[in-house]
């Protein structure tokens, strides 16, 4: 039965030991190849680099204007993370204190609403705000942010209700008679302890907003306004076959996000968890 139970247990970390080199294989790649030129890429890929030449990457943050579209995208991700954060948690707030048959129906339409695919929108979404409104010449950035919002709040505001529930209510009766506000109860009492949550809602969003390419594809139509996948697209196409330059550009692009994520996994799997249990 040990013998059983050890060779089980061997076969398991043998299989995600496997699993961990798969998925840690191409980045492993892309970071040693990043420091050669094309002529070592092409010839022998899977060795070390010689040297560690940052030169490329200097020439790639030149020749993508790097600085300016990873302003764009930093600007863009955290005001609409912090404004979709703000609006789903009062939203939510006053869906589970006010359950009027108005609200319950509301909260079932931002659930439904989470299946319909943007490809089936987008069109007639771009035609209003474009051709119509004329918003995406007038304030491109503004209005990709407004509609990250939309899109992102039905799943935030679920995530929210589920936790706002096992608030205990005297929590806020006592805030009420001690002389606080609706909002300031809401500000100083549920919000702090939506902490958790928060930070978990928060992390999905940057990771989908951050790499996002569809939406800002089609609101963003100038190069000062582009984000970093959108360059990144534009970059490839200006320089398809130099491996020396497209690699680094690459290994640029999904940094800043990896990092957040590795430091930020565990919220996401805590958050998710433990709302599906609540």
């Amino acid at each position: 039965m040990e013998a059983r139970k050890r060779a089980a247990s061997i076969l398991t970390y043998t299989l995600l030991i496997l699993s961990f080199a798969i998925f840690v294989f191409p980045f492993f790649l892309m970071v040693v190849n990043s420091f050669k030129n094309n002529g070592e890429i092409l010839e022998s890929p899977f060795s070390l680099p010689t040297s560690l030449n940052f030169g490329h990457f200097a020439e790639v943050v030149d020749k993508m204007n790097f600085f300016v579209s990873f302003r764009n995208t930093v600007v863009i991700t955290l005001l609409s993370v912090l404004l979709i954060g703000i609006f789903a948690a009062m939203t939510a707030y006053y869906m589970v204190r006010r359950p009027t048959k108005f609200n319950n129906g509301l909260f079932a339409l931002m659930v439904a609403s989470m299946i319909i695919p943007f490809q089936s929108i987008m069109i007639p979404l771009i035609y209003i705000y474009g051709a119509k409104l004329h918003w995406i010449d007038a304030a491109p950035i503004p209005l990709l942010i407004i509609l990250y919002i939309g899109f992102g709040s039905a799943l935030s505001i679920f995530m929210y209700h589920g936790f706002v529930k096992s608030i205990p209510y005297e929590l806020e009766e006592a805030s009420l008679l001690d002389g606080c506000t609706r909002a300031q109860t809401f500000f100083k009492i549920v919000l702090p302890m939506l902490a958790p949550t928060s930070v978990t809602i928060a992390i999905l969003n940057v990771l989908w907003i951050w790499n996002d390419y569809l939406l800002p594809s089609l609101v963003l139509t100038k190069d000062q306004d582009f984000t970093m996948p959108i360059k990144m697209k534009v970059f490839n196409g200006t320089y398809m076959n130099n491996w020396e330059l497209l690699i680094p550009a690459l290994l640029l692009t999904i940094l800043p996000i990896l990092v957040a994520y590795l430091f930020g996994q565990r919220y996401i799997i805590r958050g998710v968890s433990q709302g599906a249990i609540k």
